[in-house]
């Protein structure tokens, strides 16, 4: 019989033919055969199986070996025993290799026909033997699978006790070892079969034998905590973790992040890993093990941790939500790590650029599961630019997006990100540098938040963006000195040279923060900025003493060996000595950002005015209580109470508030007037802050000549326009009523061109002392009424006497003109937030400097001063652009990018347009610190100007040495660190996972 089959089965009869012998054959199967015969059939069938040259071969051998070891057990019995099992798993067959799967489909295929032979017990013992050794050799998927089908199917063949744990934990490391390289689907899908093949006879192990479990998971962790860089261990294994019961994530979360033995690298090591498992397929409650995971290392604090982990794979699981098939587990990790993530907008600033494709997608994919997930994310969206709010260029298009799709309502945010946050939340907790990244398209370079040091970048970035004062100070010679000057040049010429995408200023920070500043806390960068400006004006100063008491001498004279010192003198002080007379012995502050105030109070009993001048480098506008930006400035009458609102420092400092109230609007302390009228305006509040006040009552005013108490009228005058004009909005008031800090929220216009008026003195000589008065004031000021004082570089105590001048005097001896100077917007500071004691600093910022003039044609306005006149025909006013002009202006919109946005490391274009509709688009959004430039037309120049050796700096300096040395040293740093984590980041070990990440990502897609 089988000398006919095997000459059958390699015929050229047609198949058809070839079938209906063998069922012949088969057939014959029920009649009697000699042991012989049977033993011959049994090889012939044996071989046809292992080593048949087709399926129909193969076929054949199965349908004649399983009849005739039906009807002749005992022959089979007798040919299949545990010598020739133990030859084919040792062994192998012929040219067949012992590990081809069709090895142990021939073995489980021969044990299903011996289970009720005596003897199956004996190869059950071998096979015991034999597949632990086999699992020792870390056999493929292929393999792997089919062993576990036939462990599934006769158990009394898995291993027992110590040698059942031992096979466990090898098996878990064999799974470690799988890779699949495959493209196609059909080889994808028999990929994850195989897999979840295995990961069922470890599940079905571990219920027979609980003892089991925890060994293979201590396997687990000790596989994905390797550090060994060329060893990856498969994604494969999150097929085990479905399997594992929940119940025990607490305990062994417990246990993983307390034992002391794990070191973090080990830690970081699985937590990365077990993230990257939430891109296998069909895998349940990963993402519950990472979640618990990641509360379980906020728990000890290990916060480093965390945060590498996070920023190292938070776009891996963003990039997870693209696939049906596990984008649930992957949102709901996505959103413990953002939420969580609550020290730094760094994490999901990462996956902002992708957030718009994503709902793109999830509203055209047509799946009935991607409405209800879209709305789970952008919920998650909402809370995070709650969380973050201050970065309108990230956000906008976001907005966009998602506008009509529902928003939680603001407590539900806030619930949210107290119930998700760290146990505890600091920027100290940020683990080295920032990412190595180039510059952005802008070329500008953005600084560091080296701890809630927002305050001082925004302000650095306003300085650095004022044209003409960056060009002198890189013009200083410093060399070799150790002043805060010195310091703010060093930081500006990294700012205009540095090859980094950010720096970090932390000398400066250290020099120049006030000494009642916290390191670390949140601070108010109205209030750095005068204490920065004044730290270098009276610097300033001390070295102009220090040179006017060294003895003239005249260098004509001098022999040439002097000359050195001569230079190194030069070189030692913030300006050259023969440019101090064109100075007229101002500092650079004064030159730049000084301004004249002149203070009058009119008593209005006698008609007495007692003025006095005073300096300013910034002015502080109120908000009117009853703010309106209709009909020009707010003029009080007799009745109204005098002005109340008390700042408050942002973030930071203290204020008094004053004897009367102001009235409110509301209670909530963050409560925005609904309003229809237009909108307030900048020009409407410095109106505000030069329209005249009654003092009467309480506040009534002590007149000298009518020695009482008197009703009379303040009014505030600029009497000399500053090269850059600082406006600080008053945003932050004290409510003495309510004993609260209240945020202002209210939209303020703020206009590209606005016209200050300036007025001229025409005094006679023996006047003239008023503009060298104290900084006094003989009754008591509102703080929105109070200039920001700078001390006078020059002041003769001895004219004191002089500061109160009577009207009469003046009105028959000379007059005042008002001219209206044109200034252009430079900067905005932007403080984001619904509180003083928190928030976020960021700024706009264009290049803007005294000789960009011809942008605005306005004339200065000479207007003779009237007591009758109208005083809205020389108030403040925005001005509008030459019709001549416009299609100028309109091209240098946002197409020419002309505009910046700085936030800490961030530096993106912009437009005017943005700065403008802020606070519409983000409520919480508003302006706090302004800088304007003053724009002189052809052949004016208001002051005198900021020079450099007598001449106006109409371009960049050129680099000094010692700057170009720095620079170029740290350029060099940069690009050797930036060398190493390319080499690292493309490391050969990381291919595999690459390859197989590709693989996987394609079967989520597909399945």
């Amino acid at each position: 019989m089988d000398k006919i089959l095997e000459g059958l089965v390699s015929s050229n009869h047609s198949i058809p033919v070839k079938r209906a012998i063998v069922k012949k054959v088969v057939e014959a199967a029920e009649k009697e055969v000699t042991e012989e015969q049977c033993r011959a059939l049994f090889t012939l069938t044996t071989r046809l199986i292992l080593l048949g040259e087709d399926a129909f071969q193969k076929q054949t051998g199965s349908q004649v070996l399983e009849a005739y070891a039906r009807y002749h057990r005992p022959e089979f019995e007798h040919f299949f025993t545990k010598d020739f099992v133990l030859s084919l798993l040792q062994q192998g067959y012929g040219q067949l290799d012992r590990k081809d799967p069709a090895v142990i489909d021939y073995i489980h295929c021969c044990l299903r026909l011996l289970i009720s032979c005596p003897s199956v017990l004996e190869i059950f013992a071998v096979i015991q033997v034999e597949v632990l050794r086999m699992v020792c050799e870390r056999p493929e998927s292929s393999l792997c699978a089919r062993l576990s089908t036939l462990l599934s199917d006769f158990v009394q063949c898995i291993p027992r006790e110590k040698s059942g744990v031992l096979f466990c934990q090898q098996l878990v490391r064999t799974i470690s070892y799988f890779h699949c390289f495959a493209s196609q689907e059909r080889e994808l899908r028999e990929y994850v079969g195989q897999v979840t093949k295995v990961s069922t006879l470890l599940q079905n192990i571990w219920k027979a034998d609980p003892a089991t479990l925890l060994p293979s998971l201590q396997e687990v962790f000790a596989i994905i905590s390797s550090t060994d860089p060329a060893f990856d261990p498969s994604i494969a294994l999150a097929s085990l973790v479905q399997h594992i019961p929940v119940q025990m994530i607490t305990v062994l979360i417990k246990s993983l992040t307390t034992d002391q033995n794990v070191k973090d690298a080990s830690m970081t090591k699985a937590l990365c890993r077990m993230i990257d498992w939430l891109s296998w397929p069909l895998a349940q409650h990963v993402d519950t093990w990472v979640i618990a995971l990641l509360k379980g290392l906020a728990a000890v604090q290990k916060f480093t941790i965390l945060i590498d982990v996070t920023l190292l794979k938070i776009e891996l699981v963003f990039s997870r939500l693209w696939y049906p098939i596990v984008r649930q587990g992957a949102l709901a990790v996505l959103s413990h790590m953002l939420l969580s993530f609550q020290h730094s907008p760094e994490a999901f600033h990462l996956v902002v650029p992708h957030v718009v494709h994503l709902v793109q997608s999830l509203r055209t994919d047509g799946l009935p599961t991607s409405k209800v997930f879209l709305l789970q994310f952008t919920e998650l969206i909402h809370c995070m630019m709650y969380q973050y709010s201050g970065f309108p260029d990230l956000y906008d298009h976001i907005l966009e997006a998602i506008k009509d799709l529902p928003k939680p309502v603001e407590d539900k945010i806030k619930l949210v990100l107290n119930q998700s946050a760290w146990t505890s939340q600091s920027n100290s907790f940020a683990s080295g540098l920032l990412r190595q990244a180039g510059k952005s398209e802008t070329g500008k370079t953005g600084l560091v938040n080296l701890g809630n040091t927002c305050y001082m970048n925004s302000i650095i970035q306003t300085l650095f963006m004022a044209t003409d004062f960056r060009r002198h100070v890189l013009s200083l010679q410093l060399n070799g000195s150790n002043t805060l000057m010195k310091k703010l040049q060093l930081l500006f010429a990294f700012l205009a040279h540095t090859q980094r995408a950010a720096y970090a200023p932390r000398n400066f920070l250290e020099a120049s923060r006030p000494p009642w500043f916290n390191a670390g806390s949140q601070q108010d960068c109205s209030e750095y900025l005068r204490f920065l400006l004044d730290r270098l004006h009276e610097e300033e100063k001390t070295l102009q003493v220090l040179e006017s008491a060294k003895p003239i001498t005249d260098t004509s004279s001098r022999e040439p060996t002097s000359v050195t010192s001569a230079e190194e003198q030069e070189e030692s002080h913030l300006t050259p000595a023969e440019t101090k007379s064109e100075n007229n012995g101002q500092t650079l502050i004064e030159r730049t950002f000084g301004g004249k105030l002149v203070t009058g109070i009119r008593c209005m009993q006698c008609n007495f005015i007692s003025e006095k001048e005073e300096p300013f480098t910034d002015l502080s506008l109120a908000f009117c209580p009853s703010a309106t930006s209709q009909g020009g400035p707010h003029i009080q009458g007799p009745s109204e109470e005098p002005k109340v609102l008390c700042q408050g420092s942002v973030n930071g400092g203290s204020e008094v508030p004053e004897p009367a109230s102001a009235s409110t609007t509301a209670s909530n302390p963050h409560f925005v007037p609904v309003t229809n009228e237009p909108p307030l305006s900048v020009p409407d509040l410095v109106n505000y802050f030069l329209a005249p006040e009654i003092l009467d009552e309480d506040n009534a005013y002590f007149c000298e000549k009518c020695s009482s108490l008197q009703r009379a009228e303040r009014t505030m005058k600029v009497v000399s326009a500053p090269e850059y004009l600082i406006l600080t909005l008053l945003r932050f008031s004290y409510d003495a009523k309510c004993h609260i800090r209240r945020k202002i929220l209210d939209n303020v216009t703020i206009p590209s061109f606005m016209g200050l008026p300036v007025h001229a003195s025409c005094m006679p000589q023996h006047c003239s002392s008023c503009t060298s008065s104290p900084l006094q004031v003989d009754s008591p000021e509102s703080s929105e009424n109070l200039a920001k004082k700078l001390k006078p570089s020059q002041r003769d105590e001895e004219e004191e006497e002089r500061a109160r001048i009577d009207i009469e005097e003046i009105s028959s001896t000379g007059e005042m003109s008002v001219q209206s100077v044109p200034y252009v917007l430079s900067s905005v500071v932007m403080h984001s937030g619904i509180s003083s004691e928190s928030g976020h600093y960021y700024s706009y910022g264009r290049n803007i400097s005294g000789a960009d003039g011809a942008q605005h044609s306005a004339n200065h306005l000479a207007i003779k001063e009237d007591p009758g006149s109208n005083p809205a025909e020389y108030a403040c006013s925005a001005l509008s652009i030459p019709s001549e002009q416009g299609a100028t202006v309109a091209a240098s919109g946002p197409a020419a990018k002309d505009w910046l946005l700085f936030n800490d490391s961030r530096v993106t274009f912009t437009s005017f347009q943005s700065v403008q509709n802020i606070t519409n688009r983000f409520p919480k959004d508003t302006a706090y610190v302004l800088m304007y430039r003053r724009q002189e037309l052809p052949g004016q120049d208001v002051n005198g100007g900021v020079m450099a050796n007598g001449m106006r700096l109409s371009a960049e300096p050129p680099l000094q040495k010692e700057l170009l040395d720095a620079i170029i040293k740290d350029n060099k740093l940069y690009l050797q660190a930036s060398e190493t984590e390319h080499n690292e980041h493309y490391a050969p070990s990381r291919v595999h996972v690459k390859i197989e990440g590709c693989a996987i990502a394609n079967i989520n897609e597909t399945i």
